[in-house]
């Protein structure tokens, strides 16, 4: 085997030194950080409100309550449907009235209010009529949140 030349040999490492020295100072590269993905907010959902029940009346007393609960009417009567909900959130109640005639439902009014319970709760809807309701058959409809929540029918005599 040969020998290798002092010189080369030193002109080597001064080769192999200066490739380390610049590989040194180069730019290190940074660890990839995680991937994380991003996630909506962490919400509690509400309870939902639930219609529990629907009282008509020609009175209110306290509270939204009816005082003499009633199917039948007189034609100057002022007609209450009282809706009780439970659990909480944020919810559409609508009533509508309608009046039977002639064997059509024919639209008397509806009405519609945003609700937000925390709990049990008494939501008021009525009609009136100051020139008198016209003998007949009729129908109040509640929905909640666009979906039926129950109705009541009544006479006016």
């Amino acid at each position: 085997m040969k020998a290798i030349p002092m010189r080369k040999l030193k002109l080597l490492g001064v080769f192999a030194a200066a490739i380390l020295a610049l590989a040194a100072c180069g730019k290190k590269d940074e660890p990839p950080k995680p991937k994380t993905e991003s996630l909506p907010p962490i919400t509690v959902a509400p309870a939902g409100v639930r219609v529990s029940g629907i009282v008509l009346g020609d009175s209110l007393g306290p509270q939204k309550r009816i005082t003499q609960p009633t199917d039948t009417f007189g034609k100057k009567d002022t007609i209450y449907a009282v809706v009780d909900t439970t659990g909480a959130g944020t919810a559409v109640l609508k009533a509508k009235w309608t009046y039977r005639a002639n064997g059509n439902d024919v639209m008397v009014r509806e009405d519609t209010q945003t609700i937000t319970p925390s709990g049990p709760a008494t939501s008021e809807f009525h009609v009136s009529k100051p020139d008198g309701w016209p003998e007949g058959a009729y129908r109040v409809d509640v929905t909640l949140a666009g979906d039926p929540a129950g109705s009541k029918t009544f006479t006016v005599k």
